[in-house]
């Protein structure tokens, strides 16, 4: 019976051993897996890290970018808004301009009113104010020198003129494509500068208009207004032309940026 005792529990001693041996193979299996689930996870957190330093990075590079781009549209729209006031300063004053040359036109028309319509004209063009006189009205023909009846015209013109003295005048004759044939005349070129010379040395001399003011100038029959192969044609393109034009310095500053001025 003693026998039979002992050997029973040393049966059972070996059977909780197998038991125990199995429980522990299966639990280096468990912790196997784990360890390699944790390695998986560690891998993916080191991918994750990698990848996450490159955003960094590139955000870094991207925040850069933005810096030098958003100075860049801030110069940009600098620019533009001064180019945008000096559009808009400019057209102010070509609008006051455009203003000052249509009073300048009905002045010219209300003095001139008596002269017939067909010997004179008064018009913009370009935004300069000109008034045409038909060389009937000043010269006889083929001639330079200045008639009578042209002297209340001039002296109207005249009293215009010293009134707009921040304006310079072009004194332009023209003639028409017809030879001249008159002696001390060599050609059309010659006829017309002569015109223009003794409208402006009456502007001066008889009318106290300022030389420093006038120009002289000859166009002969290259500037024709009309026809040359019709008499009306021809008649036409005889004329003196009276142009009112701004003064340069005037006129440059007029056109300068404002940050460019002082």
């Amino acid at each position: 019976m003693k026998n039979a005792r002992i050997l029973f529990l040393l049966f059972a001693v070996l059977s909780l051993t197998a038991c125990d041996k199995t429980k522990v193979a299966e639990l280096e299996g468990q912790l196997a897996e784990k360890t390699n689930q944790v390695s998986q996870l560690e891998k993916q957190i080191e991918h994750m890290q990698s990848t996450n330093a490159g955003l960094l990075d590139r955000m870094s590079d991207l925040s850069i970018v933005n810096k030098e781009g958003a100075e860049s549209i801030k110069e940009s729209l600098k620019s533009m808004n001064q180019q945008y006031s000096f559009i808009q300063d400019l057209t102010t004053k070509v609008q006051k301009k455009d203003s000052l040359n249509l009073a300048l036109v009905m002045n010219l028309k209300q003095s001139l009113s008596d002269v017939a319509a067909e010997d004179l004209e008064v018009e913009v063009r370009g935004g300069v104010v000109y008034v045409s006189i038909s060389d009937k009205m000043l010269f006889t023909t083929g001639s330079s020198k200045i008639n009578d009846k042209a002297k209340s015209v001039l002296g109207t013109l005249a009293q215009v003129i010293n009134d707009q003295d921040d304006l310079n005048i072009l004194v332009e004759g023209h003639t028409d494509n017809v030879p001249i044939s008159r002696k001390g005349m060599v050609d059309n070129w010659d006829l017309s500068v002569k015109r223009a010379t003794s409208v402006v040395r009456t502007l001066q001399r008889d009318y106290y208009v300022s030389p420093e003011r006038l120009t002289a100038a000859g166009r002969a029959e290259y500037v024709p207004k009309a026809d040359n192969e019709t008499a009306a044609g021809r008649g036409k393109n005889r004329r003196t032309e009276i142009i009112f034009t701004p003064r340069l310095d005037q006129f440059f500053e007029m056109l300068e940026a404002p940050e460019m001025k002082g």
